[in-house]
């Protein structure tokens, strides 16, 4: 029974059915039985085929029919119109006189060539690769190693300065965590392209051996070396790892720099106790004079709910769906993440280590996507949902939540680190709200001196709490003289210390220093205009996103490279 089974294993059957093989048709490689043989000559009547019992059977190339002449196939290739021919066609035909090359020669020097390059690919080119692959893993993890101890250097030199320079090093912070994205990210790129092609080589390789013993004239013919774009190496991604120098002399001008960024504090003999008694320089630059949109992404999101920066040119964005979208400056869609909420996410932002997170407000919990998936980091208290939510520069996360329905709804921000409630901001020293009543959300940012600032639409003001909770200024919009209402949405603070917030009704952006001066509004992009300008967000290369109502994206620069 065992050796019945094998030998029913090894039947070779019919190409053009089930049965058992018992003829082979030579000229066109085929395996038919009986009943199949009339159906493949019939098929195929204008070519002549050898038709042998099936052991008697003879392995050769299938050469391909002629196009000029019925039942004939191409022997020979014409040079000149670099097509198969017959021998009719140069004796006679339209190919008469013409240079030709046999089919056979052309087929051997295919073969020589495929074999050739798949030796190079494995034996030179993929062990290049991998190489490269191990050591770009090394630099990803020096890079990682030097902005630890950027933090730590940095912490340390915090404690000798004095409380009054504590923005200089929120800023540095800042931009150390910029650069270090900006570096990883391209060493990501570089390291992604150089599996990609690794992958593509190795994919090559199995084809080409594929090819070795492959007896169909066309399909070889058909193969295209691309020896010469893996013998180009991607160019190297050159880093230079930004380091802080500084002196902690007594009494002497203390010095700063990381990057592209300067700071200096001299101390200086005050002629009376109001006098300022330090000199600030930084290396950021200022407010453009006539600001430029330098890009208009449309958006599949109408409305569009959200907009967070990820670097210098991404972005995720949301809106009325169950999808996260990652998008680049151009509008190509770079990710989506498919989300577990409800209806759409209260609220997105990203984390100091470029990770996603979102308020789910029918689970009250705030999550991080990683790897694809949904991981819960906050759970609220009952009754209390959560709305908007924005990353700190210290690594924690403030949350706006909410609970009632309507006009009566209650709403505070929470700040936790980590699961921990470490701070809530509800009530003023006088046991105030600080926030009004009401179902609309808040939008929140924390400054470089550590304000929260606050986007209330409740109450159509912006107002800025400091460190502690205590209320430091409120604005109304009154300075910018607009003829509407100030109807703030979405809220930004920049390198600067300045808070940019978007308002509605009279489609620009607000600009406001620190405490709370008002500098300008940005209505006018040269040629463009924001047409209700709703979410907000700043890239690492200090430009801002701009999401207007109608679904589109405008990328404005607005300060001057310094």
């Amino acid at each position: 029974m065992a050796t019945s089974t094998s030998w029913a294993q090894d039947v070779i059957t019919c190409d053009l059915c089930n049965k058992p093989t018992q003829l082979f048709c030579n000229s066109c490689q085929v395996s038919l039985c009986s009943d199949c043989l009339s159906k493949h000559t019939d098929a195929f009547k204008s070519m002549s085929h050898e038709i042998a019992p099936f052991l008697d059977r003879k392995t050769q190339l299938v050469l391909p029919a002629c196009r000029e002449h019925s039942g004939q196939r191409c022997e020979v290739n014409c040079k000149e119109c670099n097509t198969p021919v017959c021998i009719k066609c140069i004796g006679f035909g339209p190919h008469k006189g013409h240079e030709i090359e046999e089919l056979t020669e052309i087929h051997e020097n295919k073969i020589r060539k495929i074999k050739s390059d798949t030796e190079e690919i494995q034996a030179k080119l993929i062990p290049k690769y991998q190489k490269e692959d191990i050591e770009i893993g090394k630099k990803i993890s020096k890079t990682k190693s030097k902005t630890d101890d950027l933090g730590k250097e940095s912490r340390k030199l915090r404690k000798l300065w004095h409380q009054e320079v504590d923005n200089i090093f929120d800023k540095i912070d800042s931009l150390s965590q910029s650069l270090t994205e900006k570096n990883l990210n391209a060493l990501q790129e570089y390291h992604n392209k150089i599996r990609d092609l690794i992958s593509e080589m190795n994919t090559i390789v199995k084809q080409n051996e594929n090819l070795f013993n492959s007896n169909k004239l066309s399909e070889v013919n058909k193969y295209q070396s691309k020896l010469n774009e893996y013998q180009d190496f991607p160019e190297h991604v050159d880093l230079e790892l930004p380091s802080l120098r500084s002196n902690i002399d007594q009494g002497k001008e203390l010095i700063i720099e990381i990057g592209g960024f300067r700071a200096t504090l001299k101390h200086m003999s005050p002629p009376s106790p109001s006098a300022d008694v330090s000199r600030l320089t930084t290396g950021i630059g200022k407010l453009m004079d006539q600001v430029r949109v330098i890009a208009t992404i449309p958006t599949n999101y109408k409305p569009l709910y959200g907009v967070a920066c990820v670097g210098e040119a991404e972005a995720w964005i949301y809106g009325l769906n169950e999808t996260i979208t990652r998008i680049d400056i151009h509008g190509a869609v770079r990710d989506t993440v498919t989300i577990t909420c409800l209806y759409w996410p209260g609220g997105i932002s990203v984390t100091r280590g470029g990770e996603l997170i979102y308020s789910d407000y029918s689970s009250r919990t705030v999550n991080i996507v990683r790897d694809g998936k949904s991981e819960t980091l906050i759970t609220t208290s009952q009754d209390w949902r959560p709305g908007s939510v924005s990353c700190t520069r210290s690594r924690d996360i403030l949350v706006h939540v909410y609970k009632g329905i309507g006009p009566q709804t209650k709403n505070k921000i929470i700040r936790y680190q980590g699961q921990n409630i470490k701070q809530e901001i509800i009530k003023d020293g006088q046991g105030n709200p600080i926030f009004k009543d009401g179902a609309r959300s808040l939008y929140m940012s924390e400054n470089n001196n550590g304000d929260i600032c606050v986007s209330d639409r409740n109450a159509d003001t912006l107002v800025v709490v400091d460190k502690t909770g205590r209320v430091r200024f409120r604005y109304d919009g009154t300075p910018a003289r607009m003829e509407r209402s100030f109807a703030p949405r979405d809220i930004v603070t920049d390198a600067l210390s300045q808070i940019i917030v978007t308002d509605f009704n009279n489609n620009c952006l607000h600009i406001l220093d620190q405490n709370g001066q008002f500098l300008r509004c940005v209505d006018d992009c040269g040629l463009e205009r924001l047409e209700k300008p709703s979410e907000l967000s700043i890239d690492s290369e200090r430009r801002l996103w701009v999401g207007c109502n109608r679904g589109e994206i405008k990328v404005i620069k607005y300060l001057e490279e310094s």
